[in-house]
């Protein structure tokens, strides 16, 4: 066959666009191939004066750099017009048929050589031109291949575009007129005679704008100190000078004509230029004021003995940094016992003051928090200085505050002179064989005084590391130290060590309260001590309500029982805060002894309905919580119905397959599999009618918590119906959905009705409270067959599973799950039931 190279003219005019569209891309391929060169040192040369460098270099190295740039242009289009060709049409057209398959363009263009004249050969041509022009008919323009590694190995053209992005961010498109100006007769300045331009900057910490001289006029100039003028004169060189007296220069000033000038204001004077257009200011220098600070009253302890002392700072552009300084007040330290001795020498304590992390900080208001409990000066007079200081790097300091350094104060006893010997040690090492004395003489009839056996050998092996570096010889910085840190444990354990009992708690806080009244605590700390008690008293009585005794036991006791409320155990806690506010101390000690022997001899009983027949609310309570177990196990069995779906004919013993030994989920093949009584959206349809009727039965009806309650059951009841129509669909998986809705949404419910029957039983006076014996009513039990949880809440107070096992099979059980999730041959919609469960546990 003869090949021709002109397509016919209908296949032109389908392919006019797409061929354009290559052609151009073609033009724009070599064009950047061949002047690649041109445009990188064209880019290089608009960054280099966007930049201003043309300014700040010698004039002979301005004209040496132009020199060299005109060259490299000149050789850089020489460059490209050589190797540039204009993409002709055919070449356009070859490049748009190879990416077309069995170069349809030059098929359509050819014409039969052998078998003319042949019907059948015609007809196998016309076949196969009409296939072709099928093809070229879907034709697309092709994109240009711009890539020039090739041919610019070493990136230079990407230097060039980081430069001129450098020079449109940092400088500026009017610097590339100021080129004009530096040969002589090539400006407009120069055309119009001598000018100049200048500029006064203040420094940045003051925050205040750029001063354009041109604009200020003849007149008075103030400028914060620390502002730089920067000056520049066009035109013959000594038409224009400078005369100041603002700088304080002396013999490096340099000369007054010089084109560019820069120099600081140190002081008052003259600013002057001197020539055609010149001006004159008189320049007033405005210092730099030193900040201020000031220590305020009211200082506070905190209620872990931290520091707290509040202070003022100011300065006209804002303080940069603050400190505190602390020095021990020796004059006013009570001189006796441990602190007798002259103390070790210690340097000052330096603490940095907070500043506002956002704002203004010309003046503020902070308050210096710390906690130095642990500090041998802690409790103890000392003599504070705060310092702040400027940009500029001046100072300002308070005027001396002498105070008590706050820090952690003990009220147990014991704990109490086991921190003061901790703190005479500290003082200095010289006590150190009066302190082991000390705290031997207190360890000498441990029985009654520890808590623990373990604190009490734990002291003594202090006093014997104490004892054993002072014996023959003088006891080290370390050693100090080190049983410093010991007796500060043991102290700390002592006064806010955990005790599980929730009595041992409530006694240590009334001990506690006890004994800030007898040393006269502050006000804050009371307040801290009242919280203290009234959560210890909280926990007791929900560790009463726990262990309370059988009904029967309550029963036979009952006549004798003598009741008291949990409101009238609030008004006693109200009624001794106001006795400590009044300063009442002696009748406070006397409520808190009668609220100790009262609070040991109670037991907590569940409020009555009748002859021990539920009430209206607990029968609502227990029919929620026997739905919400019912929905629960329909859960259950719908996902296994899932599983099923996925592993049919699945038989134990086969990896993954429920049922199998050791399977975390704990499962038998077939359970809840239809066909097994009732199917699963029968009994979901039977579980929402069961809960339509709770729910117009539900108590509580007009109060807050009862009408969230009826909403709350209102959504389950609506999650229900689309778990129902996704079963009888046969889509377990939205049913799964759905029912974790309902679930949620029962949960929600439960909870609402047990705050609403809270709620009215305060209302009646408050049954359910503090009574004189246990639980007439025995437990409820939740839908895992567990007892309630004290006072009424929803939930358990008992542990599930006991010991390691629990740990145990709940790993074994996540790590199982991830395991599914994980395996690619499960179908994906198991996998991602599976990944929801991970994100919800």
């Amino acid at each position: 066959m003869s090949r021709r190279t002109i397509l016919p003219d209908a296949a032109r005019r389908r392919l006019r666009r797409p061929l354009v569209l290559t052609r151009a891309g073609l033009v724009a391929e070599r064009l950047a191939r061949s002047f690649w060169p041109a445009w990188s040192l064209l880019l290089l040369a608009l960054a280099a004066l966007m930049l201003g460098l043309q300014e700040r270099g010698p004039l002979e190295a301005v004209w040496a750099a132009g020199f060299f740039l005109i060259l490299g242009m000149g050789w850089a289009l020489w460059y490209g017009l050589r190797r540039f060709r204009w993409p002709t049409e055919a070449e356009a057209l070859d490049r748009l048929d190879r990416t077309l398959p069995g170069r349809p363009l030059s098929a359509i263009s050819d014409h039969q050589a052998i078998g003319a004249g042949d019907a059948a050969s015609e007809a196998v041509w016309q076949a196969h031109l009409l296939r072709m022009a099928e093809r070229a008919g879907r034709a697309r323009a092709v994109r240009p291949d711009l890539r020039m590694a090739s041919r610019d190995p070493y990136a230079l053209r990407y230097v060039a575009l980081l430069a001129f992005v450098m020079a449109l961010i940092f400088g500026s498109v009017w610097q590339v007129s100021s080129v004009g100006q530096i040969a002589p007769g090539m400006g407009r300045a120069m055309a119009a005679g001598p000018s100049w331009e200048g500029w006064v900057e203040p420094p940045a910490y003051t925050g205040k704008p750029s001063i354009y001289l041109a604009d200020v006029g003849d007149r008075m100039l103030r400028v914060p100190e620390g502002s730089r003028v920067t000056l520049r004169l066009y035109g013959q060189l000594g038409d224009l000078t400078v005369a100041e007296t603002v700088s304080g220069r002396t013999g490096d000033a340099g000369s007054a004509a010089e084109p560019s000038q820069s120099f600081e204001v140190r002081q008052s004077g003259d600013l002057r230029i001197d020539g055609p257009g010149g001006r004159e200011w008189t320049v007033s220098l405005e210092p730099d004021q030193p900040p201020q600070v000031e220590i305020l009253s009211g200082a506070e302890r905190g209620p872990d003995g931290e520091f707290r002392q509040p202070f003022t700072a100011s300065d006209d552009y804002g303080v940069a940094a603050g400190r505190a300084v602390i020095s021990l007040d020796l004059d006013a330290v009570d001189r006796r016992y441990g602190l007798a001795p002259a103390p070790d020498p210690r340097e000052p304590l330096v603490v940095d003051l907070p500043m506002p992390i956002t704002g203004d900080r010309t003046d503020f208001r902070e308050t210096l928090v710390e906690n130095l409990s642990e500090h041998p000066w802690a409790n103890l007079p000392v003599r504070m200085v705060f310092e702040v200081t400027d940009a500029t790097g001046q100072t300002g300091r308070s005027a001396p505050l002498t105070a008590e350094l706050a820090g952690l104060r003990f009220f147990d006893p014991l704990a109490r002179a086991i921190a003061e010997q901790r703190r005479d040690l500290l003082w200095a090492r010289q006590n150190a064989p009066r302190v082991a004395q000390v705290l031997r003489a207190v360890t000498y009839r441990p029985e009654g005084l520890f808590r623990s056996e373990t604190l009490y050998l734990r002291l003594r092996v202090a006093v014997r590391r104490l004892e054993s570096g002072f014996r023959f010889s003088d006891l080290s910085v370390e050693r100090q130290e080190e049983v410093a840190q010991a007796l500060w444990d043991i102290a700390r354990e002592i006064e806010f060590g955990d005790l599980e009992d929730a009595l041992a708690r409530l006694q240590r806080a009334q001990d506690r309260l006890s004994e800030a009244m007898r040393n006269g605590a502050s006000d804050q700390e009371v307040a801290d001590l009242m919280q203290e008690l009234r959560e210890a008293m909280q926990d007791y009585m929900r560790q009463l309500a726990q262990n309370a005794p059988e009904q029967d036991q309550q029963q036979a006791d009952n006549q004798n029982r003598q009741e008291i409320t949990g409101q009238q155990l609030q008004q006693m806690l109200d009624r001794l805060q106001q006795l400590m506010e009044q300063g009442r101390m002696a009748e406070a000690q006397q409520l808190l002894d009668q609220l100790r022997r009262m609070m040991e001899n109670m037991q907590v009983a569940r409020g009555q309905q009748g002859q021990g027949q539920p009430g209206e609310g607990q029968q609502a309570m227990r029919d929620l919580q026997n739905t919400l177990r019912d929905q629960q196990g329909l859960s259950d069995d719908a996902f296994r119905d899932l599983q099923e779906q996925f592993n049919p004919g699945g038989q134990p013993g086969q990896q993954g397959q429920p049922g199998q030994q050791g399977d975390p989920f704990g499962q038998q093949p077939g359970q809840g599999q239809p066909g097994q009584g009732p199917s699963l959206a029968d009994r979901q349809q039977a579980l929402r009618d069961e809960l339509d009727r709770q729910r117009g039965n539900l108590p509580g009806a007009g109060t807050p918590e009862g009408d969230a309650a009826r909403d709350a059951l209102g959504r389950a009841g609506e999650a229900m119906d689309g778990a129902e129509d996704a079963l009888r669909d046969g889509d377990n998986s939205r049913a799964l959905d759905r029912q974790a809705e309902a679930m949620e949404a029962l949960r929600e419910g439960i909870r609402n009705l047990g705050e609403a029957m809270a709620q009215q039983q305060n209302q009646q006076g408050g049954q359910g409270d503090a009574t004189a014996q246990g639980d007439p009513q025995g437990r409820q039990q939740d839908p895992l067959g567990r007892s309630a949880g004290a006072e009424g809440r929803f939930g358990t107070d008992e542990r599930f599973l006991q010991g390691e096992d629990v740990y145990r099979r709940a790993q074994e059980l996540l790590d199982e799950i991830r395991r599914r999730s994980g395996d690619q041959t499960r179908p994906e919609e198991e996998r991602d039931y599976l990944r929801r469960l991970l994100d919800l546990f």
